[in-house]
């Protein structure tokens, strides 16, 4: 009888059990789906080398730094990669504290100053001005926040929470002001997956973002990761469960309506309508105090938050409650009046345009002998003294 001889799945298996093997895999992007490995004493200490020299900080705008250096710095980070994205192995305190430290050193550095420190944000700018500030160390920096992301996402909760605490979160949650849009990309998922994961943090982590909120409306108007943080609420919001609690309603009427007033709500507002809405879907008779909200502060100047406004008005009434109808449709349309007879002749064609929904023309001819009047007068005045001639031949 022939000798049995090993098995190729019994020979792969000892090449899985090395470091080395697995830095190999992930070099060639090999599939790993079954990769099942123990780290030796030795291998924990060479993991343990590997993040120590990543503490190395490179800004990549010192002539003095060696090029070959940020290529290994670079490639030791990636081999820390491989190493978090094994669901399969728990690392040891004695490797995820310097790790979590080491990345703690990478992350959280002294922003620069703004590119452009005149403007409330880039994104007042129009689009063919806009330009994004890049981050030059970023291939150091996305490896980094893809480490952080994979540990949040596949380390027990409890586990790292000694080293996932509030001041971690409040320093990442600064870097939201980060100019670098792939860097706000990249902590809005991995602050919404610790939001998801870490529920004991989460009365926390609302109260936090608030503070930015509050911060960014009444004091400095100047903060480049709103939209990104207003989409992580977005997803907050659909999981409420109704009906819905105070502290929500709070939040709605001292956080989401004020942020309408700011010089720079274009910027956020795709993502703050959205918000808006869910509120409203959530509970229809919130309408009241959104439209209201809404309306105290529509702008007096600025022409293109009132089209941005007049379009969120439009899907409100949509969702309105209506019951709600009569009470709101003589405030809405003297508004809408007041914008048919906007010298902007955007912001007029947009109030006009509004007329062709059917929900709104439903509103309104509930408090017919109240609006008319005010209706009629404002087209006849379009019709004899706007200078756009589009607008005058829309009426």
């Amino acid at each position: 009888m022939a000798a049995q001889r090993d098995s190729p799945t019994a020979s792969l298996k000892k090449k899985y059990a090395t470091l080395q093997y697995l830095f190999d895999l992930d070099s060639k992007d090999k599939p790993r789906s079954n990769l099942a490995i123990h780290f030796s004493s030795s291998e924990n200490e060479e993991i343990l080398s590997i993040i120590s020299y990543c503490t190395l900080i490179f800004t990549f705008t010192d002539p003095l730094e060696s090029p070959s250096q940020q290529d290994l710095k670079r490639q030791k980070l990636t081999q820390l990669l491989s190493i978090v994205k094994l669901k399969k192995v728990p690392l040891s305190d004695q490797i995820l504290a310097p790790l979590m430290s080491m990345l703690s050193t990478n992350l959280f550095r002294p922003l620069p100053p703004p590119s452009n420190p005149s403007s409330i944000t880039p994104n007042l700018l129009d689009d063919d001005d806009l330009i994004s500030t890049f981050s030059p160390a970023w291939s150091h920096l996305q490896v980094v926040y893809d480490i952080l992301l994979r540990l949040v996402t596949n380390t027990d909760s409890e586990i790292l929470r000694d080293h996932v605490d509030h001041p971690f979160l409040v320093n990442l949650l600064s870097f939201f002001q980060s100019e670098d849009p792939r860097e706000r990309e990249c902590l809005k998922n991995i602050y919404h997956r610790v939001y998801l994961r870490f529920t004991f943090y989460r009365s926390f982590m609302r109260k936090s973002m608030n503070d930015v909120f509050l911060h960014f409306i009444f004091e400095t108007e100047r903060h480049f990761g709103i939209g990104e943080l207003l989409e992580i609420w977005g997803s907050i919001i659909n999981g409420f469960t109704l009906p819905l609690k105070e502290e929500h309603k709070l939040f709605l009427m001292r956080v989401f309506i004020p942020l309408h007033k700011t010089k720079g709500m274009q910027a956020y507002h795709r993502q703050l309508a959205y918000c808006v809405s869910q509120f409203l879907q959530k509970e229809h008779v919130l309408g009241g105090v959104i439209v209201r909200g809404i309306l105290r502060y529509w702008p007096v100047i600025n022409c293109q938050k009132e089209v941005f406004l007049i379009g969120e008005l439009e899907e409100l009434v949509e969702n309105l409650d209506p019951g709600q109808y009569r009470k709101l449709a003589l405030p809405m349309c003297t508004q809408i009046t007041k914008c048919l007879n906007s010298w902007n002749s955007q912001v007029a064609e947009r109030a006009l345009y509004l007329w062709n929904n059917e929900q709104f023309v439903t509103m309104a001819s509930l408090a017919i002998e109240e609006i008319f009047p005010v209706v009629v007068e404002g087209m006849e005045k379009n019709r004899k003294w706007h200078w756009s001639k589009s607008v005058r031949h829309k009426m």
